[in-house]
C-alpha cells in the first residue's frame, strides 16, 4: 500500500494529513501564510516534511483555485497566492516525489465518493463546498469530472438571483452579486448576521455589536441554536440559498448524492434542513425525491483526504 500526504490549502488555514494502509493519520494545520507565493510554498514543504517519516510515495495537494489538472499548473485563484504557478512542478522538485494537484472541491468530493473504508461507494455524486466562497466538484461516473479547461465545478458563480424585472446587471468583479457565492457563502452569512445586529440592536446579534465585538455567521448559528428568532431566520435565509443552488445541481446533473461541506456544515441541521426543503421545491418532478442530499461525512477533513486519495489513485494508474 501507498503511502501519501494530503494538503487541504484554504484562505485561512492549511492542514495536512498523512494516509497509510487506508488509514488517515492526525491533520496538522496553521494558519494560511498569504503574503506571497514563495512563503506559501515554503509553509507547505515544510508541514509536509513534518509528516514524511520512513516513506512518502507521492503528494496531493487541494487548492480553492482553477488548476490545469495535467500540468499541475494554478490558472487563477482568488483568496491564496499561487496565480499562474506551476505548483506540481514546484512542488515534485523540491520534494523529490510524485505532486499532484487539484481544485479543491473536486478532491473534497472524491472522498466524500468513498466510505471509511476507502471504497467508492457512490458513482454520481456533487459536491458543493460552502465557506469562504462556494466550491463545486463532482465524481461521475466513478470518476472525477474536471471539463476541457480542468476548471468545472465553479458552482459558485452560478446565478441565482437576478431581479425579473429589471434587466440584468452589467457584469462586475467575482463573485457577481446575484451568484450563489455572493448571496450564499460564509462571508454571505456574515453579512446577514452584522445586518441583522445593527437593525436589531435588542437581539442576541445586536447586543454583540453594542459590546463592540465583530458579528460574524458563527455568532448566528450560535445564537440560533440558543433560541434567538432573528438569528434563526438569517441562518434560514443563507441556508435556502444554498438549497437553491443545491437544487441547480440536481436539475442539471441528476446525481445519487448532493454533500454540503466546507466550513458551513458545522452549522448542522440548521442549515441542511431548510436547504433540503427549498431544494425540493425547485427540482423538477421527474427527479424530486431521488437524490440524497447530505452533509459531508467527512466533515473539514474531506479536503485532506481527497488530495490524499488523488495522490493514491494518481499512482495507481501510472503504475507507481
Amino acid at each position: 500500500m501507498s503511502s501519501v500526504v494530503g494538503v487541504d490549502i484554504g484562505g485561512t488555514k492549511v492542514a495536512a494529513a498523512t494516509l497509510r494502509d487506508s488509514e488517515l493519520g492526525e491533520s496538522i494545520m496553521e494558519p494560511t501564510t498569504l503574503t506571497s507565493a514563495t512563503e506559501l510554498v515554503d509553509q507547505l514543504i515544510g508541514l509536509i516534511e513534518s509528516l514524511r517519516g520512513d516513506r512518502l510515495d507521492a503528494v496531493g495537494i487541494g487548492v480553492p483555485s482553477v488548476v490545469e489538472f495535467e500540468t499541475g499548473r494554478v490558472v487563477s485563484s482568488v483568496n491564496i497566492p499561487l496565480a499562474d504557478l506551476p505548483l506540481r512542478q514546484t512542488m515534485s522538485e523540491r520534494l523529490g516525489i510524485p505532486a499532484f494537484v487539484d481544485n479543491d472541491a473536486t478532491v473534497a468530493a472524491l472522498a466524500e465518493a468513498h466510505d471509511e473504508r476507502m471504497m467508492l461507494v457512490a458513482q454520481h455524486l456533487v459536491m458543493l463546498t460552502v465557506g469562504t466562497g462556494v466550491g463545486g466538484g463532482f465524481v461521475l461516473g466513478g470518476r472525477i469530472y474536471r471539463g476541457a479547461s480542468g476548471g468545472a465545478g465553479e458552482i459558485g458563480h452560478t446565478i441565482i438571483g437576478l431581479d425579473a424585472n429589471a434587466d440584468p446587471p452589467e457584469p462586475g468583479d467575482f463573485p457577481q452579486s446575484a451568484s450563489l457565492e455572493y448571496l450564499a457563502s460564509g462571508q454571505a452569512l456574515d453579512r446577514l448576521a452584522a445586518r441583522a445586529a445593527g437593525r436589531y440592536p435588542q437581539s442576541a446579534l445586536g447586543r454583540l455589536l453594542a459590546d463592540g465585538k465583530p458579528v460574524l455567521g458563527a455568532d448566528a448559528v450560535n445564537a440560533s441554536v440558543d433560541g434567538d428568532p432573528l438569528a434563526a431566520k438569517m441562518v434560514a435565509t443563507w441556508a435556502e440559498r444554498i438549497g437553491v443552488g443545491v437544487a441547480n445541481v440536481i436539475n442539471t446533473f441528476s446525481p445519487q448524492e448532493v454533500v454540503i461541506g466546507g466550513g458551513a456544515a458545522q452549522a448542522g441541521e440548521l442549515l441542511l434542513e431548510p436547504a433540503k426543503r427549498i431544494a425540493q421545491g425547485y427540482v423538477v418532478p421527474g427527479l424530486r425525491n431521488r437524490t440524497t442530499i447530505r452533509l459531508a461525512r467527512w466533515g473539514v477533513r474531506a479536503g485532506v483526504l481527497g488530495a490524499a486519495l488523488l495522490a493514491v489513485h494518481e499512482l495507481e494508474s501510472s503504475g507507481g
